[in-house]
């Protein structure tokens, strides 16, 4: 199997390294391309793709073709383009409307410059786009080149062929600074496509209008409307647009001054006003290359809280530009001054910054422990953001499944982080575990009911379930009961820390669900119908995608019991059963499957989807480590960095699920419980760490290059078994890692 290496800004990353008198700032290893390409092979996919269906074709320069004539993988949907840690604003090229990101490495053209993107479908406001001489509505993109794009932390470059123009774009938290440079001479004219956002739905609504001689500002979004309002060096000539009977773009005519054409657009989430506001609190009075510069110093000082030594030059490059991607998101929506527009529409302003919400579901296990643990500040005011979207339905975010918004406000509570009001908190997280919805929609789990009574959810009986089954025809019942049983013991965690002893016990008992869908002929997690009866026929190894499982299978989710690790070994006629068992996971191939969301297989174990994560940390409950550590270092070396460029992750990052797993094996940490402020330590790849924890920097250290531990040590105190505690790493000592 073919594994590339990141390539883009190599050369310069080369010449920092070993022609610079000092080390390199963190962020010359930050690839922004990283993320960004696809995977086509079918030795990297796991299976041969099938033909591309009619309705996933692109436009290009010769109108629509299928993508690669067969069907795109999801990749690891990121953006090239510039923006902050959880800024509002992500300023970055459009090669494809509807796609994860709206850019894909692999696609020729570009057709605008969005404003916000996430990586996931949505999002992708205010699409721009600089321009010469005349375009219709179905033909404005311009080829660009590899060769003359370049990206950095904060700061993003391409060269728009067609027009003969250098585009460059950097960002504050809400602002966005655009620098176009036209050829001598030629006219210069700006296109909002302000009817197109990232969805595949056109027809969004939109204002527009001009303010005064260089200002315009609008708005865009029928749901959660963004507001912006745009500066601009140069005065405006006119304001023409074109449309046919879907779309409708605005053109920005500029006078013929000299200089490229400069612009400063502030966004906001209230209203113009507030955007404009922003635009004064963060842009208006500064250069180009100030905001650049500030832009890296940002990154700099925070990225900078993980420093590491030892390793290759990959290896950093590796896991800085995924500690890069992992703190982008969740994104805030207050403005400078702390308005914001809260769920039911009112313009409010309590006193902290208001954030997006998350997709837990596939963060929970890593991406919001390292947020917890690097910035502890914004943890806080994701947590009152949860509060005051749950305060509207009574529930916290249920992503698909489980709770899991439950464990990240757990283990951020019982890591230190206060401030927020927890009886809140922990009222809604004791909704999600036994108060039923009124209705669909309504928030809180679903088949809530079924789950109390029996402690298990049934499947339904579908008739031929595929790779394709959707949830209106099956329940997912496995993946529902295992992750509520998870759930409510993050819940008791909370009860029990906050005196309530009734539901703690209640909780935990409740905590133990899974093993009510282990059969013990089979040695499976699996489905049963309503009358207890296992579902027949099974198949371990099919990714039905709903029916039974969510986004997993039978052998990935027979190995997800996090808060009870030794209670599902016991469910085995014996350790040795057990090793076979999840041995057999790593060893029996993947079956050539084809489905959405898995990709990059290491036999039944899906490296591109979050489900997997957790499998091979059970090594260390049946005392075999080392197993562990080969599986964590196969994937950190072959499962990232993939495709042809180099550039390609196993599959979707989603908001940086799979970037902060690699960050956290790479330096030796590993939140096998989040809900629980302790950590699994694993063998790190580099030499030496430093890591500051909310202002106290604490060190690992390993010892020899063996990958088997044979001592841990912390303080110069031998520990016993392999996990270490959060307060214990809040004290600021060393961690020693022996290996053989």
């Amino acid at each position: 199997m073919y594994r590339g290496t990141l390539i883009l800004g190599g050369i310069f990353l080369i010449f920092l390294v070993c022609c610079s008198p000092d080390p390199p700032k963190v962020t010359a290893y930050v690839n922004p391309f990283y993320g960004t390409t696809t995977l086509w092979d079918s030795a990297d996919l796991g299976y041969k793709p099938s033909p591309e269906p009619e309705f996933r074709t692109v436009l290009t320069e010769s109108g629509r073709r299928p993508a690669q004539g067969i069907t795109r993988a999801w990749g690891g949907e990121c953006y090239p383009g510039s923006t902050l840690p959880h800024a509002m604003v992500q300023a970055t090229p459009v090669t494809m409307y509807g796609s994860g990101s709206g850019y894909q490495y692999e696609d020729t053209v570009i057709f605008a410059f969005f404003h916000s993107s996430k990586g996931q479908w949505g999002l992708g406001h205010v699409p721009i786009l600089p321009f010469n001489g005349e375009i219709t509505v179905d033909n404005y993109h311009s080829g660009y080149s590899h060769d003359n794009e370049s990206a950095k932390a904060g700061y993003y470059q391409v060269f728009l062929e067609r027009y003969g123009i250098n585009a460059e774009m950097t960002t504050t938290m809400r602002c966005a600074y655009h620098k176009f440079t036209y050829q001598a001479n030629d006219e210069k004219r700006l296109l909002l496509n302000l009817s197109r956002t990232n969805s595949m739905r056109v027809g969004t609504r939109y204002s527009f209008k001009q303010e005064n001689g260089n200002t315009f500002s609008g708005s865009q979004g029928s749901g959660e409307v963004i507001y912006f309002y745009a500066v601009a060096n140069h005065n405006i000539k006119s304001i023409d647009s074109i449309a046919d009977n879907r779309e409708k773009i605005a053109i920005v005519n500029f006078t013929g001054q000299k200089g490229p054409l400069e612009l400063k657009i502030g966004f906001s989430f209230v209203s113009v006003e507030k955007a404009r506001k922003n635009l004064e609190a963060e842009m208006i009075d500064k250069n180009f290359a100030q905001v650049v510069r500030e832009a890296d110093e940002t990154w700099e000082n925070l990225l900078s809280k993980i420093k590491v030594s030892g390793g290759t030059d990959q290896q950093k490059q590796t896991f800085y530009s995924c500690l890069y991607r992992a703190l982008q998101w969740p994104a805030v929506r207050s403005d400078a001054d702390g308005e914001y527009t809260d769920v039911r529409g009112n313009i409010v302003n309590k006193g902290f910054n208001y954030y997006t919400s998350n997709n837990y579901w596939d963060t929970w296990q890593s991406k919001m422990v390292l947020m917890e643990m690097l910035e502890p500040g914004i943890t806080g005011d994701v947590i009152r953001s949860d509060i005051e979207r749950g305060k509207v339905r009574g529930f916290l975010s249920s992503g698909f499944h489980g709770d899991f918004s439950t464990s990240f406000i757990t283990g951020s509570y019982l890591r230190g982080i206060r401030g927020y009001d927890v009886d809140s908190a922990y009222y809604l997280a004791l909704n999600n575990a036994t108060k039923v919805a009124e209705g669909p929609g309504r928030g809180g789990r679903r088949y809530l009911s079924e789950y109390i009574e029996r402690g298990w959810i049934a499947e339904n009986r579908v008739e031929n379930p595929t790779t394709r089954t959707e949830e209106d025809e099956a329940k997912a019942a496995v993946s529902k009961t295992i992750e509520y049983a998870y759930s409510d013991y993050s819940v008791a965690l909370l009860a029990k820390e906050l005196g309530d002893m009734d539901n703690y016990h209640l909780l935990m008992q409740r905590s133990e669900n899974y093993k009510n869908l282990f059969d013990t002929s089979t040695l499976f997690i699996r489905g049963r119908f309503d009358n207890g009866d296992w579902i027949t026929p099974f198949h371990p190894d099919y990714p039905y995608y709903v029916y039974m499982y969510r986004e997993s299978t039978g052998w990935q989710s027979t190995f997800f019991a996090p808060q009870n690790p030794s209670g599902l070994i016991g469910l085995f006629p014996d350790k040795k059963t057990f090793e076979q068992k999840l041995d057999s996971v790593f060893t029996i191939p993947w079956g050539g499957y084809e489905a959405d969301n898995f990709t990059g297989f290491f036999g039944q174990y899906c490296a591109g989807n979050q489900p997997s994560q957790g499998i091979a940390y059970y090594y260390y409950f049946i005392d075999k480590q080392e197993k562990c550590q080969d599986k964590l270092d196969i994937i950190m070396e072959e499962y990232y960095n993939m495709g042809k460029e180099g550039l390609a992750y196993a599959g979707m990052d989603d908001e940086g699920g799979l970037s902060s797993w690699y960050v956290l094996n790479a330096v030796g940490l590993f939140p096998f419980s989040p809900a629980d402020p302790e950590y699994i330590v694993t063998v790190p790849i580099f030499d030496r760490v430093v890591f500051d924890l909310d202002g106290t920097p604490f060190t690992i250290s390993k010892i020899n290059k063996g990958r088997k531990i044979s001592n841990i040590s912390y303080d110069g105190q031998k520990i016993q078994g392999y996990f270490i505690s959060h307060d214990e790493l809040r004290k600021g000592k060393e961690l020693v890692i022996t290996t053989e």
